[in-house]
């Protein structure tokens, strides 16, 4: 098994990593060439480090990245930062996603399995999920005000109704943490199918290192990814601190 980490230089993409390296699980990342790993990332023998914007990449590249990974785990994001959230590339998340499900639908050897990090902003409506008023009101303004925002929602829409369940080649899970939090260890946490507080006038607390914790699980363990394939499980700490 090798698995790809987009975004893997981020705050839960380096959480990402260690929990793979834990598993011993051969690992490929992706990161800017400006971006830093921690050391214990870098120089581990199962880390293999290319370097690039994801956005650049020909198809070439593209190939190369992908080549005998089946599993790509994306935490990519928008840097917090003017440029990072107003400028280009505005849907790096969205555009990511659709060329590397493309890319992986010509691989006619094996399934691909996608993991991708999302919020609980997103709403599946599919699965019945529903709006109060007021979150449909702030959710307006955040799509019109914040691009990082409209970027995410589109590549969950794009996974949820593009792909679907019936794709031949890409199985996929999309996992929604709420606000996120820094934690040095894993701590006790619940996965639900459908939110339970609202992510805007109730949300809870989600430790970095717990979604890590579960992207891995479902990578590692058969039966939490069948449970959780073509579905979009909300992660939250079972402790709110």
């Amino acid at each position: 098994m090798r698995v790809l980490v987009l975004g893997a230089s981020g705050a839960t993409g380096k959480q990402v990593v260690r929990q793979l390296i834990k598993k011993q699980i051969n690992t490929r990342v992706l990161i800017r060439k400006t971006a830093v790993l921690p050391k214990d990332v870098e120089e581990n023998p199962l880390v293999e480090i290319l370097k690039g914007n994801i956005n650049e990449l020909d198809d070439y590249e593209m190939k190369h990245l992908l080549r005998e990974c089946n599993v790509i785990i994306s935490c990519l994001g928008h840097n917090v930062t003017p440029k990072g959230m107003f400028g280009k590339p505005r849907y790096l998340v969205f555009d990511t996603i659709k060329r590397v499900s493309e890319l992986a639908k010509n691989k006619a050897d094996e399934k691909i399995k996608l993991i991708l990090m999302s919020t609980t902003g997103y709403t599946n409506i599919l699965s019945g999920e529903t709006k109060s008023i007021g979150e449909k009101i702030i959710d307006s303004f955040l799509k019109l005000l914040l691009p990082p925002h409209r970027d995410n929602l589109k590549a969950a829409n794009y996974l949820i109704t593009e792909i679907g369940e019936k794709d031949e080649t890409i199985e996929w899970v999309l996992v929604r943490p709420d606000t996120l939090v820094n934690h040095d260890e894993v701590s006790s946490y619940e996965i639900c199918e459908l939110p339970t507080r609202s992510p805007i006038f109730n949300a809870g607390k989600t430790s970095r290192i717990n979604v890590s914790h579960f992207m891995t699980e479902l990578v590692t363990v058969d039966k939490t990814w069948k449970d959780w394939q073509f579905k979009t499980p909300v992660v939250y700490n079972k402790i709110d601190e």
